[in-house]
This record gives structure tokens, sequence and C-alpha cells, in this order.
């Protein structure tokens, strides 16, 4: 039973996907930052004000690579791929999804960047931030999901499909 690891830019739906998937497929569901958040007792946001952002990349990293599940979906912040370590990690214990939005539908989904726990670099755009991540995201993905229009149901039953023919 390999792991399901989505990836993708915040507002991407890893997470909304991600419980509806694991209930299709009867695994179980991690938030890779709702992990972060129970561990050190902080929302996303307050650990990066706290750490910076280099602080918070290499804590994510630390955590996301000692992840141990077996017949999981699970879901990662949109700054996971940033994390070498948790990345080879990942890939050894499932398979890697790619959920894809262009640009402008992800900026009309995302409210306030900062209450997301997003990590932005100073004087950086959300443009920005998204060019610099795409590539990270189709050098990792095994599957990529183009999710343009789609709603929930609809990418979730792709990633099934396309899942089971990946085997």
């Amino acid at each position: 039973m390999k792991n399901v690891i989505l990836i993708g830019m915040p507002g991407s739906g890893k997470s909304t996907v991600g419980v509806v998937l694991a209930k299709k497929l009867g695994y179980r569901f991690i938030d890779s930052d709702l992990v972060i958040q129970e561990k050190y007792g902080k929302l996303l946001y307050q650990l990066i004000e706290e750490r910076g952002e280099a602080g918070f990349l290499m804590l994510e990293n630390e955590i996301n690579a000692s992840i141990t599940a077996e017949g999981a979906v699970i879901a990662t912040g949109g700054s996971a791929v940033y994390g070498k370590e948790a990345m080879r990690h990942f890939r050894e214990i499932g398979q890697i999804v790619y959920l894809k939005l262009p640009f402008e539908e992800l900026e009309q989904r995302l409210g306030d960047l900062h209450e997301r726990g997003v990590v932005l670099k100073k004087g950086y755009t959300l443009r920005d931030l998204y060019e610099e991540r795409i590539p990270l995201y189709e050098k990792y993905a095994d599957i990529t999901i183009a999710c343009e229009g789609k709603d929930i149901r609809s990418v979730m039953e792709e990633i099934y499909e396309k899942r089971s023919l990946e085997k």
C-alpha cells in the first residue's frame, strides 16, 4: 500500500482533495502543515515570524522527512519541495501527485498569504513564488493533475484513476 503525496501551490486543493481521496482509498489522511503546528504548538505564520523563512523551511524539511506512514494520503505544505531530504523520503514512501493550477485561478483562491502561513521571501510577489516553485513541482511529480476549472470530486477521481494506472 503505497502512500499518495500531494504537492502544489498553497490553495491548489491539496488538503481538500486529500481528505476525499483518503476516504475513497480507505487510507489515513495526514496534513503535514498540521503535523508541524501540532509538534510546535504554533500556527505556521507564527513559526515563520519566529524562525524566519530559512528556519521554517529547515524545520518543515525535517518534519516531512520524518513522516512515517503506510496507506496514507499526505497533503504537504506548498514549500515542501524546497526540502531535498523530505522530497527524497516522499519519493521512497509513495507516489507524488502535483496539483497544477494556472496562476490566475490560484490568485483568485488565495486569501491573506501571511495568515495562510505562506513562505514568501522579502520583496517577492505571489507571481514570483509561483514561477520559482513550478519547476520544483514538475521535477518531483510522478503524476501531474491539471486542476483548472475542475471541482474536488473530478480532481480526486483523476488521481484515483491515474494512480491505479501507474502502480
